[in-house]
Order: C-alpha cells, then sequence, then structure tokens
C-alpha cells in the first residue's frame, strides 16, 4: 500500500504542481507582475486560513489513520467527522466576514499599488476570502481520504482539480477577461466543484453504521489535546513560512513583491515533492506506533528520509547549480531572469533544509508529541522576526530570503537535537550521515562537473535538454548512494521484471 499511494501522490501532485506552477509566465504576461503579487497574498491568505480549524483537520487525518488500525469504530469516526464539519462551518462564515470588512482597508492601507486601482483590489480581497473560505473546507475532506489511504482516489480528484483550476484560468484569462477579478472568480467556481467532490468521495468510502454521524462534544474532546498541540504548532509554523510574505506586503512594493511571490513559488515545488513522500508514510508511522513496531518504525523513518533526500535534494541542487537556465526556459523574460534568480537560490537552499526536517516532524507527530515543535517555534520567531524587520528595508527581498536560509539551517543543526535525546535516540547520527550527506554529496559533484562540462545552452531547446541531462544524472548519483532507497527500487525492477522471483 505505501508503494502505491507513494506513486499515486507524485504522479496526483506532480501534475497539481506542473498545473499551478507552468501557467505563471502567463498570468504574468495577462495580468501584470503587480496583479500577481495578489495571487501571492492569496496563498498566504489560504495559508493562513487553514490555522483556524484550530489542529481539527490534521487531528482528524491522524484518528481516520487510527481507525484503519481498528482504534475506532465506524460510529465514533463519523462522529468526529460530523462534529468537525459544524465547527468549520461557523469559522468559515466568520473567515468570509471578516475578509469582506477589511477589503477596503486593506486595499488602501497595507499594501504599496501602483497601477492597479483602489477599487480592483478591493474587489479581489472579497473575492479571495470567498475562496480561501472554500479552500479551508476542502482541508477536512482531503485530510480524511489521506487518513484513510485512499490516496490514489484523492490523487485523480486532485490533479483533475488542478488541470480545471490552471488551464481554465489560462482560458478565461485569454479568450473572456484578463482581469484578477476573472481569475478568482474562476478559482471560486473550482473550488465549489472540488468540495463537493471530496466530501462525497470521504462519505462513500467510510464504513456504513447503524446510524448518522452526529455532534459530538465527546468526540472532539477526544482529540483535543492533540488538536491544540497541532494548532499551535500550525500556528507557529504560518508565522515562520508566512510572516515574510505579510511583512513584505507593506515592506514593498506590489511589483517587487510579485518578483518574490514568484521566487517563492518556484522555491515551493521542493515542498511539493516532499509532500507525496510524508502523505505515504504518516499514516504508516502512526499505526506502526499505535501497534508497537519500534523496529519497523526506525525502518520507514530512515527510508522516508533518504527519499527526501534522494528526489528532494537532487531537484534542489539542480536549481541551485542552474537557475538561470531554468528561469530563462520557464519565463523567456531576461528581466524576471536578472530580478529573480539570487532570490531563487536563497529560497530554494531554505526549502530543502526545512524539507529535511518533513519526516523527523511526521515522526513526532506519529508519536503524539507536539511540544517539542511548539517550543522551537517560539524561540525560532523571537529570531526571524526582528531579522527580517532589519534585512528588509536594508537589502530588500533578497535579504529576508537569506534569514529564511539560516533559519532552517538552525532547524536541520540545532532544533531536531532535541527530538533525538527523547524518540529514536539511536537515530540521530544514521539520520545525518546515510539520509542526508551520503545522498547529496554526489548529487553536488554530478551537478557541478556538469554545469562545468556541458556548453552554455541558448535555444529552449537546448536549455531543456541540459536540465533533463542534470536531473537524471542528478537524481541518479543520489539514489545509488542512499542504501534503503536503492534496495527499494531494486525489489521494485526485480518485482517488475521478475514477478515470481520478485515474491
Amino acid at each position: 500500500m505505501l508503494k502505491r499511494n507513494l506513486i499515486a501522490n507524485y504522479i496526483g501532485q506532480g501534475w497539481a504542481a506542473i498545473m499551478g506552477i507552468a501557467f505563471i509566465p502567463l498570468y504574468i504576461k495577462y495580468l501584470g507582475i503587480e496583479s500577481y503579487g495578489l495571487i501571492g497574498l492569496f496563498a498566504v491568505l489560504t495559508a493562513w486560513f487553514s490555522l483556524l480549524d484550530m489542529g481539527m483537520t490534521p487531528a482528524l487525518g491522524r484518528e481516520m489513520a487510527r481507525f484503519t488500525g481498528g482504534t475506532h469504530s465506524a460510529i465514533s469516526i463519523r462522529d468526529l467527522l460530523r462534529s468537525i464539519e459544524f465547527v468549520a462551518i461557523g469559522i468559515a462564515m466568520l473567515m468570509m466576514g471578516g475578509v469582506a470588512a477589511s477589503a477596503n482597508w486593506l486595499a488602501s492601507s497595507w499594501l504599496q499599488t501602483e497601477a492597479l486601482p483602489i477599487s480592483v483590489v478591493a474587489q479581489s480581497f472579497i473575492v479571495m476570502g470567498a475562496v480561501a473560505t472554500l479552500r479551508f473546507f476542502e482541508g477536512i475532506y482531503r485530510s480524511s481520504i489521506i487518513g484513510l489511504q485512499r490516496q490514489v482516489l484523492f490523487n485523480i480528484i486532485n490533479s483533475t482539480m488542478a488541470t480545471l483550476r490552471g488551464l481554465g484560468a489560462v482560458a478565461i484569462l485569454a479568450w473572456v477577461s484578463p482581469t484578477i477579478q476573472a481569475f478568482f472568480l474562476w478559482q471560486g467556481l473550482i473550488s465549489m466543484a472540488s468540495l463537493t467532490a471530496l466530501a462525497i468521495t470521504t462519505y462513500s468510502i467510510l464504513p456504513c453504521s447503524e446510524r448518522r454521524g452526529q455532534f459530538s462534544m465527546r468526540a472532539l474532546q477526544g482529540v483535543g489535546r492533540f488538536a491544540g498541540g497541532m494548532m499551535g504548532i500550525a500556528f507557529l509554523a504560518l508565522l515562520l513560512t508566512q510572516m515574510d510574505k505579510i511583512l513584505l506586503s507593506k515592506l514593498l512594493t506590489l511589483s517587487d513583491y510579485g518578483y518574490y511571490t514568484l521566487a517563492a513559488a518556484v522555491a515551493g515545488s521542493i515542498g511539493i515533492l516532499i509532500s507525496p513522500i510524508t502523505q505515504a508514510y504518516f499514516p504508516l508511522l502512526s499505526r506502526l506506533h499505535a501497534i508497537g513496531d519500534h523496529a519497523g518504525l526506525i525502518r520507514v523513518y530512515h527510508q522516508g528520509a533518504q527519499l527526501v533526500s534522494v528526489i528532494a535534494g537532487s531537484a534542489s541542487v539542480v536549481l541551485l547549480v542552474f537557475t538561470e537556465t531554468f528561469l530563462n526556459l520557464w519565463t523567456q523574460d531576461t528581466i524576471l531572469v536578472n530580478r529573480t534568480a539570487l532570490l531563487l537560490r536563497l529560497m530554494v537552499l531554505g526549502s530543502f533544509l526545512n524539507g529535511l526536517m518533513w519526516i523527523p516532524y511526521q515522526t513526532q507527530l506519529a508519536y503524539g508529541w507536539t511540544g517539542l515543535g511548539i517550543r522551537i517555534n517560539v524561540v525560532a520567531i523571537l529570531i526571524i522576526v526582528p531579522a527580517i524587520l532589519w534585512v528588509t528595508p536594508r537589502y530588500g527581498a533578497e535579504g529576508a530570503a537569506f534569514a529564511w536560509v539560516c533559519l532552517n539551517l538552525g532547524y536541520v543543526m540545532i532544533g531536531v537535537q532535541f527530538m533525538y535525546r527523547r524518540i529514536l535516540c539511536a537515530e540521530k547520527w544514521i539520520w545525518y550521515q546515510q539520509d542526508i550527506f551520503q545522498p547529496i554529496v554526489p548529487a553536488i559533484v554530478i551537478a557541478v562537473l556538469l554545469r562545468w562540462l556541458l556548453p552554455h545552452p541558448v535555444s529552449s531547446m537546448a536549455q531543456m535538454l541540459t536540465l533533463a541531462i542534470a536531473s537524471g544524472l542528478t537524481l541518479m548519483a543520489a539514489g545509488l548512494a542512499a542504501e534503503l532507497v536503492r534496495r527499494q527500487v531494486r525489489i521494485a525492477l526485480t518485482s517488475f521484471f521478475h514477478p515470481l522471483e520478485g515474491k
């Protein structure tokens, strides 16, 4: 099941990522860099709205995974789902009303617009609030389907909606109305369809029970402690990952903010590469912990960590070494390349360092341990927020990106030490040596050699070929150097070419 879910996650989320990133140059072409800055703010708003579920969504996903291990009855899990739905409805109404009431103030007093009329920005905020609310509600059913380990089905729905969201937006801008309001209205229509599909799917795959789910305070109290911890972690994590974007939306012009958003979108692809891994491994880690299989949990932990280093690490190395080649191929815009190259390098490095912590973090959650993440993030916020406020007026967006790198380097070098003092105590140096350095160092060597050996590509075909060669060889080098990944690939190939021998 793990292999099937992992493959489905990569195909589904990979396609969704392509749909989300590939059309950004076209959005900028039709809307302009300033309007694209509003799309970046929409992503920030959606992220902050996810916090308002008060930790219920990740708690629901964990309980759905535990349900597959026999810790819930069909009635109790349906009661938990219905209870969270009731709470979410109330929160959603407050969310939409709050954004609508503050739209004019945000447009006129917070943002530094240059060409966009204030009225257009205010209207965009109102629609953004409605769409972000729908995305918030989608999270309940998304988490349920993933927790039930029906990830193939989830990815079919997710990739379909991503296709409609991306291709449809380009069609709307090209043939109907090249305005930011039209863009967000289309996003709202797709979110309504996505919410409906996810809700129907969730209830269809839950087992039948003697009665329908009912609101239950006991059900909410049962996950209250974990949800509270998750809410604290989510709040602090959002401050750390989104505070730069919030502050920069005030400190920079909307055009400069658009360039920062562009770099952040590409760097976010590193997280997209890691998300399918953690999405597949977290339910398994939770189940192994629930049944007391410590040896199995350690094996899965290192396997997941090595997979992160191989896949996300090789991609990060290629982006760091071939930054201008990638940007030239993707945007075909010299101004965008020159303005975002350094930003992209810094943000990719920070995102990769952040990604190395995802498997350790998921393991902490599988143990039900949320306190460490809260304490570490509190300290990090006390450092990063003043740092951003100090460096941005002096060094611009690049200064904020460098602060992001330093923050995540601190997680890898310092923060993780506290985890290994309590859980997986004997695994720390294995994580550093076998899970990180062994795959990453060969990837760096291969990428740097290719940059030196290959001629500078000028045409789009040459750029594409250069990136393909670099990506393939770097991935191969990292995969061959990671023992557990290499073993899994060998088993998979043996099973494929010699089915009887594989069994």
